[in-house]
C-alpha cells in the first residue's frame, strides 16, 4: 500500500529519521514494523507562528509496496554531419538548456559566448572583487552559465504555466545537483556548487557533438531577405547560420544597440531599481524564527517582502540568506551590486535587493529631475537620449545614467555608496558605517541625493511598511548598499506567437535578455520552449 500524508514536525524530528518514522506511524495509523520506506515529496519551513515547524508531504510505502528510486535519464543524441544546426548566442541558462534540448531532437547546437568558461571567469571575478579590475566580457554577468552561476543558484519560479519546471530540476540533478531541489519549497544550489554543474552540462553538449565557442562576442548580423544568414564576431569572423536563438541575458546592451541602430523592432519595458539591504543574519533569524540563537536544525532564514507605495510596487529581490554583496558591473565607470551565497549559506550576514518598479513613463521625468546633479558630459548625452520618450532604449539610458552616477559618488574604484537603514528613513547621513561583506569598500552618502526622487521616496515608505511585517527589520544594524539595477532588462525584443522576431524570420529571442524570463529556472524553460517552437516549425 502507498499512502500520502501531510505532516508538520519540529526541526529536530525532521532531522532524525528514526523519530520521524515513529511520528509518521502514529499520524498515519500504519504500524511501524510495516513501513518500508518514507519518500519526501515536498518540504518547507513554516515560521508563521511562534513554534517553527517543518511541513512535509510524504509517500508511505508499507506492506507489499516497495519504493523504487526513479533514475533520471535523458536521451541525448550523438550529432552527425547531416544534423540541422541551431546557432545559440549566449551560454546562460536559456542558451545551455536550449542546447541540451537540441541534443534530444538531433539538432546540433553551436553556442557563441562572449565571456569565458566558468573556471576562467573565477579569475576575472576575483580581479574585480580584490583589485577593482573589470573585464567587460567576463564578470559576474557575462560568461559560461550566465549571471546565475555566481549568484546563489536560486531555482524557485512561479512560471509553471510556461513549461515543465521539474524537467529543469531533473536536468540539473542529472548533471550533479542534489536531489533535494525536487522537494524543497525554495530550492537553491549555491555558488560554490553550481559552477561544477555548469561544467558538466558543457561536457554533455560537447561529448554529443555540439560546439561552444568562448570569447566570441557577436557584434553584427548579416541579414538578407528578412533572415539572418551569418553572425560576425569581434574579430571579424563570420559564422553562417540557418536558425538563431538569441539568449544574451539582461546586460547585453550592445545587442539592443544593434537592433535600434538597424531599425529592427525592440521596445522599452518596465523593470526595477533600488538597493541591497544587508542585515546581520542573526537578526533575520530572530525575526523569522522567533528565537535567538537560531535552532541548529534550521537553515539561515530568508524573507520575501512586497508593498504598494503611491501606486507602484516595492519588493525584495534575489534574497541571499547567509550571503555576501558582490560587484556586478559589466561596463567601465558604472557601479552595480548583487548578492550571492554558497550552498551552506553560512555568512554572518543576509542581504536582499529591495527594488522599486520603474515604468516606461518614468524614464524621461527621472533623468530630467534635479535629483541627479553634477552630470558629466557623458552623462549629459545619456540624459538627452533618455528624454526621447519614443526611444526604445530610454530605459537602458536611464539605467546606465544612474549606474554612472553611483560609480562617481562611490569613488570611481567600484567602492559602493552606503547608508544605515534607519538613517536613510530619517533623512540622516550615516557618520559611521557597519561592517559589510562588500569587499571593494563603502562610501557614506545620503541615498536621497543620488537615487531618482521617486525611487528614494518609495523605498523610505516601503521600509516603514516592511517593519510592520517583520518587526525589527528597520534598524541601523542594517545598511543600504547600492546600486541594485539588474533585476531584469529595460528592453524587450518582441516575438510573435511562434516565437520568431517580427522582422527577422529565423531569429528566436528568448530568456531574460529578450524580456521573457527572470532567473535561472524561467530562463531555462524559455530556452527549451524556443527549441520546441523550432521543431514545430520544422514539421
Amino acid at each position: 500500500m502507498v499512502r500520502n500524508l501531510e505532516i508538520a514536525v519540529s526541526p529536530e524530528i525532521a532531522a532524525d529519521s528514526e523519530q520521524f518514522k515513529r511520528l509518521v506511524s502514529q499520524k498515519s495509523g500504519i504500524k511501524l514494523s510495516e513501513i518500508n520506506h518514507i519518500n519526501i515529496l515536498k518540504r518547507s519551513i513554516d515560521g508563521r507562528s511562534k513554534r517553527v515547524v517543518v511541513r512535509l508531504r510524504v509517500e508511505i510505502f508499507s506492506g507489499n509496496s516497495k519504493f523504487e528510486k526513479k533514475i533520471i535519464r535523458f536521451n541525448y543524441k550523438k550529432i552527425n554531419d547531416t544534423s540541422r544546426e541551431i546557432l545559440i548566442i549566449g551560454a546562460g541558462p536559456a542558451g545551455l538548456f536550449a542546447a541540451l534540448k537540441c541534443l534530444e531532437y538531433g539538432f546540433k547546437p553551436i553556442i557563441l559566448e562572449r565571456g569565458k568558461s566558468v573556471s576562467e571567469r573565477k579569475k576575472d571575478i576575483a580581479a574585480l572583487s580584490v583589485k577593482g579590475i573589470l573585464n567587460e566580457n567576463s564578470n559576474y554577468c557575462f560568461g559560461e552559465g550566465g549571471a546565475g552561476t555566481f549568484s546563489d543558484g536560486k531555482l524557485f519560479t512561479r512560471s509553471t504555466k510556461r513549461g515543465d519546471v521539474s524537467e529543469i530540476l531533473r536536468t540539473l540533478i542529472f548533471h550533479g545537483a542534489d536531489e533535494t531541489i525536487l522537494v524543497d519549497a525554495h530550492p537553491h544550489i549555491g555558488s560554490d556548487k553550481l559552477p561544477k554543474i555548469i561544467e558538466n552540462i558543457r561536457e554533455t553538449i560537447l561529448s554529443h557533438g555540439g560546439e561552444i565557442r568562448f570569447n566570441t562576442q557577436v557584434c553584427d548580423f548579416v541579414v538578407k531577405n528578412k533572415k539572418i544568414v551569418a553572425v560576425v564576431d569581434q574579430n571579424g569572423n563570420s559564422t553562417p547560420c540557418e536558425t538563431v536563438l538569441l539568449c544574451t541575458g539582461h546586460s547585453a546592451n550592445d545587442i539592443y544597440e544593434w537592433f535600434h541602430k538597424n531599425n529592427y523592432a525592440i521596445e522599452a519595458k518596465p523593470f526595477a531599481m533600488g538597493v541591497r539591504v544587508e542585515h546581520p543574519q542573526a537578526l533575520i533569524d530572530k525575526i523569522q524564527y522567533h528565537e535567538s540563537p537560531r535552532n541548529p536544525y534550521l537553515e539561515a532564514a530568508a524573507y520575501s517582502l512586497t508593498a504598494q507605495v503611491d501606486g507602484r510596487g516595492v519588493f525584495s529581490f534575489c534574497m541571499c540568506p547567509g550571503g555576501v554583496i558582490i560587484p556586478a558591473s559589466t561596463a567601465e565607470k558604472t557601479l552595480v551590486v548583487n548578492g550571492m551565497s554558497n550552498s551552506q549559506r553560512n555568512s554572518p550576514f543576509a542581504n536582499s535587493g529591495i527594488v522599486v518598479t520603474v515604468d516606461v513613463d518614468d524614464f524621461a521625468d527621472s533623468v530630467a529631475s534635479t535629483s541627479l546633479p553634477s552630470r558629466t558630459s557623458g552623462n549629459d548625452r545619456l540624459a538627452a537620449e533618455a528624454l526621447e520618450a519614443a526611444n526604445a532604449l530610454s530605459g537602458l539610458r536611464f539605467r546606465e545614467f544612474v549606474e554612472r552616477r553611483f560609480f562617481e559618488i562611490g569613488g570611481k574604484n567600484y567602492q559602493a555608496p552606503a547608508q544605515k537603514l534607519y538613517d536613510f528613513v530619517k533623512g540622516k547621513t550615516s557618520k559611521e558605517l557597519n561592517e559589510s561583506t562588500y569587499h571593494r569598500g563603502l562610501v557614506s552618502v545620503d541615498f536621497r541625493t543620488i537615487l531618482p526622487d521617486f525611487i528614494a521616496s518609495a523605498l523610505r515608505k516601503a521600509f516603514l511598511e516592511f517593519d510592520k511585517k517583520m518587526r525589527g527589520f528597520l534598524t541601523n544594524d542594517a545598511m543600504l548598499v547600492g546600486l541594485e539595477s539588474r533585476t531584469s532588462s529595460p528592453v524587450r525584443i518582441p516575438r510573435n506567437d511562434d516565437r520568431r522576431h517580427p522582422d527577422l524570420e529565423n531569429l528566436y529571442p528568448c530568456g531574460e535578455g529578450a524580456g521573457y524570463a527572470g532567473g535561472i529556472t524561467s530562463s531555462a524553460i524559455d530556452g527549451v520552449a524556443s527549441v520546441l517552437a523550432i521543431l514545430n516549425d520544422q514539421n
